[in-house]
């Protein structure tokens, strides 16, 4: 039996749980035209969140057509600009023909080179003369722009990890000219996320940035507890098993509501279960699958020097103040100064979060693992 938990990979249909205020808001913006930039900590569900969005868009308007471009492994403004113009183009037309003459005619003074996968008859792939592109790259800019005014289309362009722009080589000048093209684009509108709060929030809240203020900004919240007790025991439910709301609950409190952890330990127990899901069955699968974390966790520590180790000490003692004398003093961590400069670098790191005066373990597990297995508290 195919298990109802899914994790790891974008999900959808009934494997999608809440969001409906965020989904809603989302539609709403792309059949406006109107960008959005959406932020919230790794795995917590973005590229699922846009990709249920997209779907609800395009069922309801067949012109939005919508390009994913993931920057994960993109690390330079060439591969960008290949990624964009390959996106653009295959999204624009279903048929061989059209694509091809979309490539030729639209590109200006650029021949690219076209390539039709033989597994995918409407799949093309593109190859351009950087040399060329990189003098003048306003025709890959402004190509989605282009195409929609002449064939009365929408685009809907969505960049996943939108700040691993800043590795670029010269991240501030492709951040200029990208804005000073898409800033004047009535045809196309652009979904922006990414992984690194802090990051994402210089990008687009700092008014010395090219990007400041270019869309609708959307923080993710974690789903509810309720929601997600439903979601669970609908989903046991649905495949012959009980699960009772107490014990749904469980399972969403020891993952604190992070929708990864959820899933996986959700998937966990379902697969020890025969007929009924119990607290014992929960805990076990819990306490093994942070084993499973253990290695990993683990390498994670090494890298932190000593100084850093203490914070995280302090963090899971559930200190609050942390730059008072007597914290500084009791954790060894050199002066109140040193501990911002701690906290940053931890926050680089994506080993915390800090959102005003609240600190938070971007990975609930890693805390767990951190206060059982490492301090042995």
């Amino acid at each position: 039996m195919e298990t109802p938990f899914v994790f790891g990979k974008i999900v959808s249909d009934e494997n999608f749980t809440d969001r409906k205020a965020e989904t809603a808001r989302l539609v709403s913006n792309f059949s406006s035209s109107v960008n959005s930039i959406l932020i919230s900590p790794r795995r917590w569900g973005k590229s699922s969140l846009v990709a249920k969005a997209a779907e609800i868009s395009s069922g309801k308007n067949k012109n939005i057509k919508f390009c994913f471009i993931d920057l994960n492994n993109v690390r330079t403004e060439e591969q960008f600009y290949q990624q964009l113009a390959t996106k653009v183009l295959n999204a624009s037309a279903t048929k061989t023909g059209i694509l091809i003459e979309n490539a030729r005619k639209f590109f200006g003074k650029f021949i690219p080179n076209i390539t039709i996968s033989p597994d995918h008859a409407t799949e093309l792939k593109l190859g351009l003369d950087w040399k060329e592109v990189k003098k003048e790259p306003d025709d890959i800019l402004d190509l989605a722009e282009k195409i929609g005014t002449e064939n009365k289309l929408k685009f809907v362009i969505c960049i996943d990890e939108f700040q691993n722009i800043s590795e670029f080589e010269s991240p501030m000048d492709i951040q200029k000219k990208m804005r000073s093209h898409w800033q004047k684009h009535r045809n196309v509108s652009y979904c922006l996320y990414g992984s690194k709060r802090h990051m994402l929030m210089d990008v687009f809240t700092s008014p010395s940035m090219p990007f400041y203020k270019f869309g609708d900004i959307i923080f993710l919240d974690k789903i509810s507890l309720n929601d997600w007790i439903l979601f669970i025991q609908k989903r046991f439910a649905g495949s012959g098993k009980k699960i009772g709301h107490n014990e749904a609950g469980l399972i969403a409190e020891l993952t604190d509501c992070h929708p990864y952890y959820v899933q996986q330990l959700a998937q966990q127990s379902w697969l020890r279960t025969k007929t009924v899901c119990t607290v014992e069955i929960i805990e076990e699968s819990f306490h093994d699958l942070v084993l499973q974390l253990s290695m990993l966790f683990q390498n994670l520590t090494d890298g932190l020097n000593r100084t850093q180790l203490n914070l995280l000490k302090a963090l899971t003692d559930n200190v609050d103040q942390l730059s008072s004398q007597s914290t500084v003093l009791e954790y060894r961590m050199g002066t109140s100064a040193n501990v911002v400069k701690i906290k940053k670098m931890l926050m680089r790191k994506e080993i915390i979060d800090i959102q005003g005066n609240q600190i938070t373990f971007l990975d609930p597990l890693y805390k767990y693992w951190l206060r059982q297995y490492f301090f042995n508290i």
